[in-house]
């Protein structure tokens, strides 16, 4: 891409991010504004608005780069071996062993300790 077209592509940036500044706006003065209406009608209006704003900033370069960065975070999510049912359950089973044998230790050290002190003061 040219540079000029690159700087053309900047300039209508800011203008799509005015017009979604602007589309939030409106839905929340909207909102404020329509306070005796029924929620549902309120939020189906503001559900749209905020379609219609996020389409918007997609446009954007910023807004491709993170469409871009949603699908390349998926494909890495189908590339995670996820545990399986049991090693799920072992595993689990075996941090609440070693939260049961630490709480059972800090409180020996605790009450040791407790009396210890109890001895100095008394």
């Amino acid at each position: 891409m040219s540079a000029k077209a690159e700087l053309n592509d900047n300039r209508f940036d800011v203008i799509k991010w005015v017009v979604v500044a602007l589309i939030v706006s409106v839905g929340v003065f909207g909102d404020s504004y329509f306070s005796a209406e029924p929620v549902l009608y309120r939020a189906i209006a503001l559900v749209v608005l905020g379609l219609v704003a996020g389409f918007v900033a997609l446009q954007t370069s910023k807004g491709k780069a993170f469409w871009s960065l949603l699908k390349e975070a998926r494909i890495e999510i189908r590339k995670v071996v996820w545990p399986t049912r049991q090693e799920t359950t072992q595993t689990t089973m075996i941090v609440v062993a070693v939260v049961l044998v630490m709480a059972l230790i800090l409180w020996g050290l605790d009450s040791l300790l407790g009396w210890i002190v109890s001895q100095f003061i008394g």
